[in-house]
């Protein structure tokens, strides 16, 4: 498994790091999810690459579908266990369609930035977005009842952009706040207005995969 890899084409400009006081409760949580080894890197898992990524929106809220700009931490952070400001980047816009994305920042941008893309575009109320690596709620799916993506679809492409237009159009995961990624070993998305919301369903899924 290639995890990790970009597969979209990325227009990137090289720039400083954010204000890190923008970050803060986004990296909180980003901690408690490399402490709990849902974010991270383990020789012994995934090929020995980092997985898993965060990401809240930024103004202007306002913006068009496509171009709702957002933060994201960078690829290949996820052996990190506290992250700064020079390790995120703002995504600018992207296009699933296309396969593109234009990101600008200190260091290039995670390889499920067009997904995240996607999310925010399909309800503007979604602020931040959680992907992990759970394999206790990925196995447990359908059991907790959280809309499945289709497994033979996989990660980091614009057909798992589509897959998650999918499942809003077809499923109650806007209610559920969380997804399963079929396609991608392991691979969990919540997301909710703040990411204290979406850690709070995570966490809440997980407790519950681990009670069954």
């Amino acid at each position: 498994m290639e995890e990790g890899v970009i597969k979209f084409a990325l227009q990137f400009t090289e720039s400083g790091p954010v204000p890190g006081e923008s970050l803060a409760i986004l990296n909180a949580w980003r901690r408690i999810l490399w402490q709990l080894a849902l974010v991270g890197q383990d020789p012994e898992r995934y090929g020995g690459y980092g997985f898993g990524n965060v990401s809240q929106r930024i103004a202007p809220l306002d913006a068009q579908a496509g171009k709702r700009q957002f933060l994201i931490s960078g690829t290949q952070t996820g052996g990190l266990e506290t992250l700064e400001a020079a390790h995120f980047t703002v995504i600018r816009s992207y296009n699933p369609h296309t396969n593109r994305v234009v990101a600008e920042g200190p260091v290039k941008p995670s390889s499920e930035s067009l997904t995240h893309g996607m999310i925010y575009d399909l309800d503007a109320g979604i602020h931040a977005i959680l992907h992990v690596h759970s394999p206790h709620i990925w196995q447990q799916a359908s059991a907790l009842n959280i809309p499945v993506t289709d497994a033979a679809v996989t990660y980091g492409t614009p057909e798992m952009a589509q897959e998650a237009a999918r499942l809003f159009q077809e499923t109650h995961v806007l209610h559920k706040g969380i997804f399963s990624m079929g396609g991608h070993e392991d691979g969990i998305v919540a997301f909710g207005t703040t990411a204290s919301e979406a850690g709070g369903i995570l966490l809440n899924a997980l407790a519950t995969s681990y009670s069954l």
